[in-house]
Order: C-alpha cells, then structure tokens, then sequence
C-alpha cells in the first residue's frame, strides 16, 4: 500500500511540473527575422517592453495650426503586444476612437492610427502614416507619410511622424512635423504608470 501511495504521488508531482505549470510566453521579444533592419528590431523590443501599462502624457507644443490640447487627459494604453504588431490605444479625455499601431510588414516597420467609431467602424482617412526610414535608433523612429496619408490628409503628403523614447525609458514622445516645421508634440512619463 505505501510503494502504491508513493507511486501515485510521484505522478502527482511529474504531472503538477509538466507544460501547464510555465509561465505565459513572454512578447517583449520579436522572432529574429521578423525586420530587415536591426534599429527597427530594437526600437519594437523597446516599445514592447511598456506592453501591459499606461501612461498619463502632455502636450508639449502645439502650433498654430490646430487646436491646443494642453487642458485634455491625455493615456496612452500600450494594450497589445503581439510578434508581429504593437497596438496603443490613446485616450484623449472620454474620446477612445485613436489607436497608435506599429507593425511588421514585409519586414519593414510601419506606424499607423486607426480612427474608430463608436460602432467599431472605421472613420474616413482612418490608418494614415507611414514607413520607418533608416534614419533612426533603439530609441527614435521617423515615419515619413505614405501615398495614403497624402490621399487623406490635407498637405499630410509633407507629414513625419516622429516617435521616441530616451535610452533611460523615462519618457514617451509622439511628434508631427509637415514640410519641415513643427506642428505638435505630446510627452508621456513613463516612470509613473498608471495603476489601474
């Protein structure tokens, strides 16, 4: 009877440490591959490396061109980490239709935002942006404006997307430049998460 018992608990301990026990897989990581360039690889692992937590952020500057943000709440949510794509939801006040969302396509890196109804439709001109150039880091990326973004966005065509992190991961920066000039700029402190 005891050899019996002794059987079954050493099954029971084989059993309790098998697959089910390992922790979740971890997508801070992108498969090797994944990215032709090495700077766009890095700057995907950093930006995943938030995944899970949200931010409270503030504008910076904002030009003449367009309304002033600087009484909104400002969150991004960096909700979905993925192998293949990175999704941000950004809050501004109770409007919840943006999502910033970087993604690997044909080994390129792509930045694009998504404009949702409230019935989960897209807007007109939703997922303008563009593609990384090779101008950038582990850390910044610039994503010139793509034929669509030209399309959709009045003079967008001369648009750059500038997004940055500093090598200390202290803070998160969304940046519009057109045709060269400074438009808005949006800061997020990343050492004080949102508990939520």
């Amino acid at each position: 009877m005891f050899r019996f018992s002794l059987f079954l608990a050493v099954i029971f301990l084989v059993i309790s440490c098998g697959p089910g026990t390992q922790p979740a897989e971890d997508h801070t990581e992108t498969p090797p591959g994944l990215f032709d360039s090495e700077k766009h690889e890095a700057f995907f692992n950093n930006l995943a490396s938030l995944c899970g937590q949200s931010f409270v952020g503030e504008q910076v500057y904002r030009s003449h061109h367009g309304d002033s943000w600087s009484d909104r709440e400002l969150i991004m949510h960096v909700t979905v980490c993925e192998d293949d794509h990175i999704h941000i939801p950004f809050h501004v006040d109770d409007d919840y239709s943006r999502t910033w969302m970087f993604t690997a396509e044909e080994g390129e890196l792509v930045f694009r935002h998504q404009h949702l109804h409230i019935d989960g439709t897209h807007e007109e001109g939703s997922m303008y942006g563009g593609f990384a150039n090779q101008e950038g880091n582990a850390f910044v990326q610039y994503f010139p404006a793509d034929e669509f973004s030209a399309e959709v966005i009045e003079d967008g065509g001369g648009n750059l997307w500038t997004v940055s992190m500093d090598e200390e991961m202290t803070y998160f920066s969304y940046r519009l430049d057109r045709d060269g000039e400074k438009r808005f700029e949006i800061v997020f402190d990343l050492t004080n998460p949102l508990v939520e």
